[in-house]
Parts: structure tokens; sequence; C-alpha cells
């Protein structure tokens, strides 16, 4: 998340493969703790290097008959420049209502009222 003039902005990703809007997120790698990976995975997808922030609410479900579990977390931009590639195509800040609307997925929403009720 960021401030802009307009209130707190969030940042989402588009995944050509899925056609989704979401937010960046991974797999961990071997050893690698969920604060690590959570760095790693934004700053590849976004080219941002961020800083944690607060802990938000884990997501599980299952795909592909799999369990799945993602944590999140809010995060503050350092630097870093985007650069579209196959993985994600587009990236776009925008304002929680904007967002709401955009994001592919519920469990993506109850994340990002959880980011705004911490905000």
């Amino acid at each position: 998340m960021r401030e802009s003039g307009a209130g707190a902005e969030v940042l989402i990703v588009h995944r050509p493969k899925y056609d989704d809007w979401s937010f960046p997120k991974g797999k961990a790698e071997r050893g690698e703790s969920d604060e690590e990976c959570a760095l790693r995975e934004v700053e590849e997808e976004t080219g941002l290097e961020c800083e944690l922030g607060a802990s938000l609410p884990e997501v599980t479900y299952r795909s592909k008959g799999r369990p799945k579990r993602i944590r999140y977390w809010l995060m503050r931009p350092l630097g870093g420049e985007f650069r579209a590639d196959d993985e994600v195509d587009e990236l776009a800040w925008m304002g929680l209502e904007e967002a709401h609307e955009r994001l592919t997925y519920d469990h993506d929403v109850d994340v990002l009222d959880a980011a705004a009720g911490l905000l």
C-alpha cells in the first residue's frame, strides 16, 4: 500500500495466464520463510523492493485438488521499477474502492477489506 493525495492505494497485478487481477503471490523456495517469500515474490512480480508491515489474514483454498495457503502483509515500497513479462503483464495502483471492484477473487477482496481496517 501507499498513500496518495486521494488516500490509500493498493497494488494489484494482472496475470495473463489466468486473465485475472490479484495481489502478488507465489511459492516459497526450500528453506525460505513466509516473510522472505513474500518480499521476493513481490519484487519478482512487480519489480518493487518493499518492507513488510502488518500481517494480514491467511487465505486457504483448494486448487487442482491440492490445498493452498497464502499469507499476505501490508508492504511499503522502497524503490524499484516494473517490467512486464509472461507472468505479470500489467500492474495498477488504485484506491480501495476501485480495487474492490477489479479484484477477481473473493478471497482477495477479503484481504483488501482486512487491510482497509488497519489503515
